[in-house]
């Protein structure tokens, strides 16, 4: 299955608009909305409210935090969090997380800094606890270096997909061994040096572990202007995707699906902004259906 979202803002200002455009998003067969985490910075929601809120407001859509900040969301209530979703609303749910970083904010909330090396075992340690929370069976004692949990019960719910943001070759290591799927970030796609130099880490820390890696999905954050008219180019002099008219748009995602093996795009505005209106329009009405014919 090839994924389709949008990304829509956590800012507290635009409240109504996020609200609106995930419903449209809703209406228009998307499949994803993923919110960005960044709990110390008080002019932005809450992105597990937030996405708890927004799939409430909807009836098909999954919700993906894109990444959660795992040191200031403990393993073992991120689990329970993510379970509570996914029975909440039928599975709609994809658990995004993520190492950690702007450290200097994660200790204003209270929470100690990690060293690098620290951070990314703490990072493995998080997505295999995560994992034993989840489907049911016997209580689970897990006693690591960072997480412990005694005699603890899993839910019932199954516990979905763990997509990754990983970025050093350390963490992509770990997506390779624990997770189901990496997000590599901003406008780092197929044709990028981050993708050609980051997925064989992926692949062969996969393989060391006797996965496959071809089941860890690579889903894309993708920015780009929607333009009524073709662009004389779609791309900038250092490879980064602009945008075009709605049949470039197919036409790259689709090339992308088939000979790249893409698992899914997250549409974002230029630089990252949150897509408007019209723009989401167009993705689910027009590029959306057109990719997912081609690609079959």
């Amino acid at each position: 299955m090839t994924h389709f979202g949008i990304g829509v803002s956590t800012a507290v200002t635009a409240v109504e608009s996020t609200l609106r455009l995930a419903e449209q998003a809703d209406r228009g067969g998307l499949d994803l909305l993923t919110v960005s985490d960044h709990p110390y910075h008080a002019d932005r929601l809450d992105a597990y409210a937030e996405i708890g809120v927004l799939l409430g407001k909807t009836e098909r859509i999954s919700g993906l935090v894109s990444v959660s900040n795992l040191p200031t969301r403990p393993a073992s209530m991120l689990a329970r969090t993510v379970t509570s979703l996914s029975a909440l609303t039928g599975g709609r749910i994809v658990l995004g997380m993520g190492v950690g970083g702007l450290w200097d904010d994660i200790a204003r909330l209270g929470f100690a800094k990690l060293t690098p090396g620290q951070a990314v075992r703490a990072f493995e340690e998080g997505i295999r606890l995560v994992k034993l929370l989840g489907g049911g069976g016997a209580p689970v004692s897990f006693d690591g270096e960072f997480y412990q949990v005694t005699n603890l019960a899993p839910a019932e719910e199954a516990m979905p997909p763990v997509w990754t943001g990983s970025v050093g070759p350390k963490s992509l290591a770990v997506t390779g061994r624990v997770a189901d799927g990496w997000l590599p970030g901003h406008a780092a796609d197929w044709l990028s040096e981050r993708y050609r130099t980051s997925r064989p880490l992926i692949d062969k820390a996969a393989v060391d572990a006797g996965r496959d890696p071809a089941a860890i999905a690579t889903v894309y954050n993708f920015p780009g202007r929607i333009t009524a008219e073709p662009l004389r180019t779609t791309r900038a002099d250092d490879g980064r995707w602009i945008g075009g008219s709605p049949a470039q748009w197919i036409e790259e995602l689709t090339g992308a699906v088939l000979d790249h093996g893409a698992a899914g795009f997250v549409l974002f505005g230029p630089g990252g902004s949150t897509p408007d209106e019209t723009a989401a329009a167009r993705w689910a009405e027009e590029i959306v259906p057109a990719v997912r014919e081609a690609v079959g």
